[in-house]
């Protein structure tokens, strides 16, 4: 008895060992959180971006709160970013709370960068970032969403640059003209080699100034398509 005990244990532990973390919402607590919770609650939000550090930073002053107050903030926008989040924060933040309280009419998502290299698989990844489209379907049912590919980031040698264009062409799949419309705008933060612009991402990463005003100019007429294409 013992013995199917332990092999028992073992099992569990293999599947455990095994599971995508991806998928597997998982707590984000703390005063973005909190600030967020209390967005959802006061409503009049019509564009909800949400994402990681890229979509935080439109409200940092040095580098996208110039391009969001401009073009986004008058168009009732909300920013839900928070840095270092992964697909199973943003599932677990939409499940508690943040995707409650308001129905926005258009999403704009940006995540999974942070799921790339040693955390996750190409498949795990695409996987997580498919479960949050299906969570964001399953709060906001007449909301129309923009998935964003994940832009390039490091070295042309960098194995995340080659996972992320992998990344790319497998959740581009999930476009459908209607509710769910995918859209690549990493070519815009390359140069002709292939190399990530230091211009507009300094730290290969993260957008300045100017890489949130490439940014904003390659949604801005998307985001409008699919505020026009609003389910009655």
């Amino acid at each position: 008895m013992k013995f199917f005990h332990l092999l028992a244990g073992a099992v569990l532990t293999a599947g455990t060992l095994l599971a995508n973390t991806a998928i597997q919402p998982e707590a984000r607590e703390g005063k973005f959180h909190e600030q967020f919770l209390a967005e959802a609650k006061r409503g009049n939000i019509d564009i909800l971006f949400i994402g990681d550090s890229i979509t935080q930073y439109w409200g940092d002053p040095e580098r996208g709160k110039p391009v969001w107050d401009r073009d986004w903030a008058p168009l009732q926008a909300a920013n839900f970013g928070i840095n270092s989040d992964r697909t199973q924060h943003v599932l677990w933040r939409l499940q508690n709370g943040e995707g409650e309280g308001f129905q926005p009419k258009a999403v704009v998502l940006l995540i999974g960068t942070n799921n790339t290299g040693k955390r996750n698989t190409t498949a795990e990844a695409v996987e997580g970032i498919a479960a949050v489209v299906r969570e964001l379907q399953k709060r906001f049912p007449s909301a129309k969403i923009l998935l964003l590919g994940l832009l390039p980031r490091g070295e042309k040698a960098d194995p995340r640059h080659a996972q992320i264009k992998d990344i790319n062409r497998a959740i581009a799949k999930l476009h459908d003209g209607k509710s769910v419309v995918f859209l690549d705008i990493g070519e815009k933060f390359v140069d002709a080699d292939g190399n990530v612009r230091a211009d507009l991402l300094p730290d290969l990463l993260h957008p300045n100034l100017q890489g949130y005003e490439v940014f904003s100019a390659a949604i801005k007429e998307p985001v409008r398509d699919l505020l026009k294409a609003e389910t009655p």
